[in-house]
């Protein structure tokens, strides 16, 4: 197989998630008590992409947070004047890519498969690649949803081969258009299927729902949270305070739930901001 890195991108403002990420960057907001960016970079990590010799990250928005973050356990690449989309992202770290493939993952990504650990549940975009081709982690099109590869939606990871790479601009655009397209209208893009359970945490539903799921149905309390009231299908972060009752919430880290509040299907983040989470 052809040399591979991996690239985090993470430089998004995460518009749709407002008002939660107009003080914290996407990447950095937790899903089942873990930052969404630390669960690409453990995944990587499992498939032997590891420290800022084989490991990027992009950072735009809230950029010293994400830097700050990651510290010294990737190479960073800062994007000083604003995202640059997924392709000038990429774009922007060629001299550091340097020649390899790269595995390119969307911090945003939540993967979970029940029968393989993080990092074996994307081992097949690497297995047997020539590094010739790209590759697309995919599951299937929701009903009536167009947009997709031959019936397939991009599932937060994809393989590109350093041909594709070597002509990329640091100017905005993203991936689909500099790269999966053009792949797929040359014959030259190969779909791997996700067994698992995916989501896109771009919405305030679709985080609340990723919350939920890693929750499998129980409740995630972190051990130094402070808990006196009832806590039911919820998730709870560090040094949160919950006093009141909360039913399928998220209480961030730090964030705080006062006696007699009920809270019921919402994000609690830090000074007391309260995100509903309608269905999307």
């Amino acid at each position: 197989m052809s040399a591979v890195c991996g690239v985090v991108l993470a430089a998004g403002e995460g518009q749709r998630l407002r008002p939660l990420t107009e003080a914290v960057p996407k990447a950095l907001c937790p899903v089942g008590n873990l930052p969404l960016l630390d669960h690409a970079l453990r995944r990587l990590a499992a498939v032997g992409l590891a420290g800022p010799e084989r490991v990027a990250v992009n950072a735009a928005y809230l950029a010293d947070q994400v830097v700050a973050h990651v510290g010294d356990r990737a190479h960073l690449s800062v994007e000083p004047d604003g995202p640059l989309g997924t392709s000038g992202g990429v774009g922007r770290m060629k001299d550091w890519i340097g020649g390899r493939g790269a595995l390119v993952g969307n911090a945003d990504a939540y993967l979970v498969d029940p029968a393989r650990d993080p990092g074996k549940d994307i081992a097949a975009l690497l297995d047997g690649w020539s590094g010739e081709t790209v590759r697309m982690l995919t599951v299937p099109c929701r009903p009536g949803e167009t947009g997709g590869f031959s019936g397939h939606r991009f599932a937060g990871f994809s393989l590109l081969p350093w041909r594709y790479i070597r002509d990329l601009t640091d100017e905005d655009s993203s991936l689909v258009r500099t790269v999966w397209r053009p792949a797929e209208a040359a014959g030259e893009l190969e779909l791997v299927g996700y067994e698992g359970f995916y989501l896109d945490t771009g919405t305030p539903a679709d985080y609340l729902a990723a919350n939920l799921h890693a929750a499998a149905g129980g409740s995630l309390i972190d051990p130094s949270a402070d808990v006196t009231g009832e806590v039911t299908e919820s998730v709870v972060g560090a040094g949160a305070r919950v006093a009141g009752a909360i039913t399928r919430c998220v209480v961030w880290p730090g964030a705080v739930v006062s006696p007699g509040e009920s809270l019921t299907g919402v994000v609690r983040a830090t000074n007391g901001l309260t995100v509903p989470s309608p269905s999307s």
